[in-house]
C-alpha cells in the first residue's frame, strides 16, 4: 500500500533529510586520495548522531555500515572498508537517517582528485537523470513517468540503466511501496498523489546495464566492470512543484 504523509510526518522527514544533506556536505570535504572508505563511514556516523538522528542503514538487513560507499564499478551497497581512495576514482555515497521514526535517504557520486572526462560526463548525466525524474514527480502523473524520464535521458547519452535495483517509497520505513524503476514506458503504474514520498535514485552505468553481486552478498558491480554513478533524493509529491526533502 502506498501511503500519503501528513504535514507532521513530512516535517519529520524534512528534519531527517536536512541531516542527510549536511552529512553529505561533511563527507564531500573529506573525500580525497588516501582516505579509507571506513573513515568516511566513521565521520558520517558521528555527525549523524551528533545531529540528533540515527544512521538508518547501520544494521538494516544486516548491513554493517552507516553509509554505502561504492567505488568505480561498484553500483550500490559498497562496504566501508580499509580500501583507500585513489586519485581518478569516483565514489558513490548513499546515506539514510531516521528522526522520530521517519526516514530520509540521498546519494551522490563524487570525484576523487583528477578524474577522467568520461567519468565527469557520467556523473553529470546521472545527476541530470535524477532531476529529470524529480520533475515528473507531480500530482496526477503516473509512476512510470518518472522512470521513463530517467531512462530516456540516460540512453540519449549512450549509458546503461540498471534494472535490477530501483528507487522506492520511503517514510515510516526506509523502504516502502512503491518500487520506482529507472526504466519503463510512460503513463503506467499508480497515479501520483500529494503526500506520497519517494526515493528517486538513478543508477547509471558507462557500459552495460547488467550487474552482479559480489561474494559478500551485498556489493553490486557492473558486469563489464566499467564505471557506475548513483544520485538520489527523497521527494514529496505536492499540489504544486515536487519538494526535495533531503536538502539542507
Amino acid at each position: 500500500m502506498i501511503t500519503c504523509k501528513s504535514e507532521r510526518e513530512l516535517n519529520y522527514m524534512r528534519d531527517a533529510g536536512r541531516v542527510v544533506a549536511l552529512t553529505h556536505a561533511e563527507l564531500k570535504k573529506a573525500v580525497k586520495a588516501g582516505v579509507p572508505t571506513r573513515e568516511l563511514d566513521r565521520l558520517a556516523e558521528e555527525f549523524i548522531i551528533k545531529s540528533g538522528a540515527k544512521p538508518a542503514f547501520k544494521g538494516l538487513y544486516g548491513f554493517p555500515g552507516a553509509i554505502c560507499a561504492s567505488v568505480n564499478e561498484e553500483v550500490v551497497h559498497g562496504f566501508p572498508s580499509l580500501r583507500k581512495l585513489e586519485s581518478g576514482d569516483i565514489i558513490s555515497i548513499d546515506i539514510g537517517t531516521e528522526i522520530n521514526g521517519y526516514f530520509s535517504d540521498s546519494a551522490v557520486t563524487l570525484p576523487v582528485g583528477d578524474v577522467s572526462r568520461e567519468a565527469l560526463d557520467l556523473m553529470k548525466v546521472t545527476e541530470e537523470c535524477l532531476y529529470k525524474g524529480i520533475d515528473q514527480a507531480r500530482d496526477g502523473n503516473r509512476l512510470s513517468d518518472i522512470s521513463n524520464a530517467v531512462q530516456t535521458w540516460a540512453e540519449k547519452h549512450g549509458y546503461g540503466v540498471v534494472r535490477d535495483y530501483v528507487g522506492h517509497g520511503i517514510g515510516a520505513k526506509p523502504h516502502e511501496e512503491p518500487q520506482v524503476p529507472n526504466f519503463g514506458r510512460p503513463g503506467r503504474g499508480p497515479r501520483l498523489k500529494a503526500g506520497m514520498t519517494l526515493a528517486i535514485e538513478p543508477m547509471i552505468n558507462m557500459g552495460t546495464h547488467e550487474v552482479k553481486t559480489l561474494s559478500n552478498d551485498w556489493t553490486v558491480v557492473t558486469l563489464d566492470r566499467r564505471l557506475s554513478a548513483h544520485f538520489e533524493h527523497t521527494v514529496a509529491i505536492t499540489d504544486d512543484e515536487p519538494e526535495i526533502l533531503s536538502k539542507a
